[in-house]
């Protein structure tokens, strides 16, 4: 039956990435989740001089536990700032959309897979759009909660934004569910 859903994945991730354009881009539900540094230039000026390699950093960072443990490092944590950075490379918006959409069409891959070993060939709207939405909430926005809980970033946008592409695909699949009659 998985094979009979090539169709709807295909279309519901392309539905999402469209969704994704317009969270970002149009209703900019992402504009306040960063916030400009107020002296940009001299912190640009100050990092740049360090010749720091791509990588996400931690500070005041430590190489051990023992270390974490070690009154000079509580005395760091203390004082602040504590933070964390990513020194990332030139976008490649390109390579960054293709991505995406891939990630989408798998992500309806899994939804569809989920769907066909609890959901019967023939099963009506409202029960294949319940489960695939429900577990499509899980997948998109799964991960975001642990990553927002331990690096403090913002999650609205994200909630939204997962919740919507849940429904998109929920939608998607409960029309398109082989067999399915007409909602």
């Amino acid at each position: 039956m998985l094979a009979s859903l090539i169709l709807p994945i295909l279309i519901a991730a392309i539905a999402v990435f469209f969704a994704s354009f317009l969270s970002w881009m149009v209703l900019q539900l992402h504009k306040q989740d960063w916030v400009k540094l107020k002296d940009e230039d001299a912190f640009i000026d100050a990092v740049r001089t360090q010749n720091i390699a791509q990588g996400s950093y931690m500070f005041p960072g430590c190489d051990s536990m023992e270390e974490m443990k070690s009154e000079a490092y509580q005395k760091k944590y203390e004082q602040g700032p504590n933070g964390i950075m990513t020194v990332l490379p030139k976008a490649n918006m390109g390579r960054n959309l293709g991505l995406t959409l891939v990630y989408f069409a798998v992500v309806n891959f899994l939804l569809a897979y989920l769907g066909t070993m609890a959901l019967p060939r023939g099963s009506e709207f409202m029960p294949v759009f319940r489960f695939i939405a429900t577990a499509g909430v899980a997948i998109y926005l799964g991960a975001m909660v642990q990553h927002a809980i331990w690096f403090r970033s913002r999650i609205v946008g994200h909630v939204i934004e997962s919740i919507a592409y849940a429904v998109i695909s929920g939608v998607i699949f409960a029309l398109m569910w082989p067999g399915a009659p007409s909602a």
